[in-house]
């Protein structure tokens, strides 16, 4: 339905995640995927949705020189936010350990940024869900990253994988947010931008 409306654009998704790809794929949507390098490195004072706002647009910097009248590209960031600070991917076992223990028995917000730019615009929406964990046991936390080792993931877990099932008790917002991508909000702000054009 979306991909009837889009035929005459181009959608660009840069992302290397598996799991964005899915996502676009299961929207119905044609795509092709372009990847520039970046430094994820945000300034200090930026709070909150601010760093994944910040990251999603600084990934989109490179290709503003190369777009065409009929791209659209997407780019998008995210981060967990808890204790009043962004939880990125982990470096190690160790501290992967570490964030996930802080994230047992507690409620923890994910939030995802997401970056449409074109020729003409760019436009930044976020989503945030809270997640909540039962009281994880450091077994439970140990077998985790040893089978599913989440180094590439934000906050150091993947909501759909063996984790998720056992440790999550609520959430509250968008389920597919948090595995990284508020597909709502694509679908979206995809109509509207056709729509105004």
């Amino acid at each position: 339905m979306l991909n009837e409306k889009l035929k005459n654009h181009n959608i660009i998704l840069a992302s290397a995640s598996p799991r964005r790809q899915e996502f676009f794929k299961t929207l119905g949507l044609n795509f092709e995927i372009r990847l520039k390098p970046i430094a994820e490195d945000y300034p200090p004072r930026l709070r909150h949705f601010e760093i994944s706002d910040y990251l999603a647009q600084l990934k989109a910097l490179p290709f503003k020189g190369e777009l065409k009248e009929n791209d659209i590209l997407i780019t998008s960031d995210t981060i967990v936010w808890h204790n009043n600070k962004a939880l990125g991917k982990p470096r190690n076992e160790t501290d992967a350990f570490q964030i996930i223990k802080s994230l047992s028995n507690t409620t923890h917000e994910v939030i995802t940024s997401v970056c449409f730019t074109t020729k003409t615009l760019e436009k930044t929406l976020n989503a945030i869900t809270k997640v909540t964990f039962k009281n994880l046991t450091d077994e439970e936390i140990s077998h985790y990253i040893s089978t599913c080792k989440p180094f590439d993931k934000a906050g150091a877990y993947g909501i759909q994988e063996w984790i998720g099932q056992i440790g999550v008790t609520k959430i509250e917002g968008s389920y597919f947010n948090v595995m990284g991508l508020p597909t709502h909000i694509v679908y979206k702000t995809l109509n509207d931008i056709v729509n105004d054009l």
